[in-house]
């Protein structure tokens, strides 16, 4: 195969995956994750490219192109659909807010991945919409999870812990009462503390899943109102 074919079945093949994760997942076989055990060090090791030469998160984005990035008119990814899940029902009613950026919402999610393992973190919920094509998860086709490049991702079992700010959102570890979010936009802080009482501008709010353990969602509302 010539290197223009090489590079245009690659660009074929990114264009078909949603996202830098599952590019990774598509690197890695049934054997690997018998013997390893575990998903996300599976995903570490592929990026590190300890099996091969694999693209960088900003090679594999810019050669994407996300069929809703080609349109010029947004698209909603819930439309149309029948959603009968609570958790489902609460991400449809703020896409759009999410999208045009009235709201900033977070996303909590505690359950055990592929692996059995209990995993939990803290989803950039308007970020990851800017990213990925969220018809998939409102089709049942895939579950929304977090992922070691969220804003922040804990797995129980092996103890492994990560946190990464995002375009909306810089993660604070040193504050005394805990880690905090604090909006790049507006500097308001977000309490993770469920004692703590909701803002003026921000509120939380724990939804019911049968998808989930658990699910909390945080609504950020920003001042492009």
């Amino acid at each position: 195969m010539s290197d223009a074919a090489a590079a245009a079945a690659l660009d074929d093949a990114v264009t078909q995956l949603t996202s830098y994760e599952d590019y990774l997942d598509s690197k890695i076989t049934a054997s690997d994750l018998y013997y390893l055990e575990d998903e996300e060090m599976a995903r570490q090791l592929v990026e590190l490219g300890q099996w091969g030469s694999v693209l960088t998160r900003e090679e594999f984005q810019s050669r994407k192109v996300s069929p809703l990035l080609r349109n010029q008119h947004w698209t909603s990814a819930s439309a149309g659909k029948e959603l009968k899940d609570n958790f489902l029902k609460a991400l449809a009613e703020r896409e759009e807010n999410n999208h045009n950026g009235i709201l900033n919402s977070i996303i909590y999610i505690r359950d055990r991945n592929a692996g059995g393992q209990e995993v939990s973190g803290f989803i950039d919920y308007a970020h990851r919409l800017q990213s990925e094509d969220f018809e998939a998860y409102f089709s049942g086709k895939k579950r929304l999870m977090p992922r070691q490049s969220d804003l922040s991702f804990y797995n129980r079992t092996t103890q492994m812990s990560t946190s990464h700010s995002s375009p909306n959102y810089e993660v604070i570890t040193d504050n005394p009462s805990g880690m905090v979010f604090q909006n790049k936009m507006d500097r308001k802080i977000l309490e993770l503390n469920p004692w703590v009482p909701s803002g003026d501008n921000w509120s939380r709010s724990e939804v019911q899943s049968d998808l989930y353990v658990q699910v909390v969602l945080y609504d950020h509302k920003t001042r492009r109102t």
